[in-house]
């Protein structure tokens, strides 16, 4: 029983303090504990769901374990734990790289949680060395392909918008290197060292870079946000280029909805301001709680977004600079009131 619980620890540990280390990393504090948790549950059910999509693939292709391993299993599973990076990066809760590869280690560690645990199962008898190799290789393999996954959808998010393309080929990479793991090329314990010495300066490099971009997206934009801010509250808002914008916004909305439009531009901008200052403090060691004024800014905006409808959001967006870490910032603050 000793010998059970301590190949599981050994199968299951290393995983868990590679992403509580990513978690620790985070000095911007982008990524809550109870979201963490939440994206390793869905690892959990999306292991769960391949177990039965494997054996039923298993049986009609009729190909031998180690073929499908490499060719099949890879293409399957990968694109499980992909779904749960999508629909997270299309709910706009991944902002910067850095939320990239935390989630979608996340979801790899959910995932291999249970296939561990599900191998200790088969193979009870399995020597201590092949748990080294499936908690610090095979284990940390999963995190690291849905991570390297999440990392090139976001970017390339950026750089296409919206489109389904954004996803292909971060997860034609993450199948690749899973399937290339499968194959064995070289011994277990190299394929594990190779796997440790690789992934955590891969993960260094990439907070760095998202750090860096992060204090450049929120000096600009705290600038400009301010920028509109002041506009908007100046009495002189009707003279510049945006106030113009919006007066020609009267021939195709009612007056109402016109005032509704620049009190939602209002509610934006000083959000905005909110959430830039949250994450600074984060940064500099310290707690920021939403206080009841942006709660109820929230709760305002909310009812003019109704109010203006998805035509008036529309309408607004060229003033808004509305990309995805702009509406990953109005998440962040509603998600700190829930």
């Amino acid at each position: 029983m000793t010998a059970l619980l301590l190949h599981i620890v050994i199968g299951i540990l290393p995983v868990l303090a590679f992403l509580a280390a990513l978690v620790a990393l985070d000095s911007y504090k982008l990524v809550t504990l109870r979201v963490v948790l939440g994206v390793v549950a869905a690892g959990l059910a999306v292991a769960i769901g391949c177990y039965f999509a494997n054996g039923y693939l298993a049986d009609v292709t009729h190909l031998d374990f180690a073929s499908y391993s490499r060719y099949v299993g890879p293409v399957v599973e990968e694109f499980g734990k992909a779904l749960v990076v999508v629909a997270l990066i299309r709910a706009h809760r991944v902002g910067f790289l850095v939320d990239a590869a935390i989630l979608g280690f996340a979801a790899g560690t959910g995932f291999a949680i249970v296939e561990n645990v599900y191998y200790q199962s088969l193979v009870p008898n399995a020597s201590a060395g092949t748990w080294i190799v499936r908690g610090f290789g095979t284990a940390i393999m999963h995190g690291g392909c849905t991570a390297i996954f999440a990392m090139m959808a976001l970017a390339l998010r950026e750089r296409l918008g919206a489109s389904a393309a954004a996803f292909l080929p971060g997860y034609l990479v993450a199948v690749a290197l899973h399937s290339a793991y499968n194959h064995a090329w070289l011994p277990p314990m190299y394929s594990t060292l190779a796997v440790i010495l690789v992934l955590p300066p891969l993960m260094y490099v990439v907070f760095e870079r998202s750090e860096k971009a992060t204090a450049r997206w929120l000096g600009d934009g705290f600038d400009a946000d301010a920028a509109m801010l002041e506009s908007l509250t100046s009495g002189h808002f009707g003279d510049s280029s945006a106030g113009r914008y919006v007066a020609s916004l009267r021939t195709r909305f009612q007056g109402p909805v016109v005032a509704d439009l620049l009190c939602y531009l209002r509610l934006h901008s000083e959000l905005a301001l909110r959430a830039k200052g949250i994450l600074m403090m984060r940064e500099s060691g310290f707690d920021a709680p939403i206080d009841a004024p942006t709660r109820e800014k929230l709760a305002e905006m909310r009812y003019l977004s109704d109010s203006i409808g998805a035509t008036g959001r529309l309408a607004l967006m060229p003033l808004l600079h509305a990309g995805h870490r702009e509406l990953w910032q109005l998440r962040m603050l509603a998600s700190q009131v829930n």
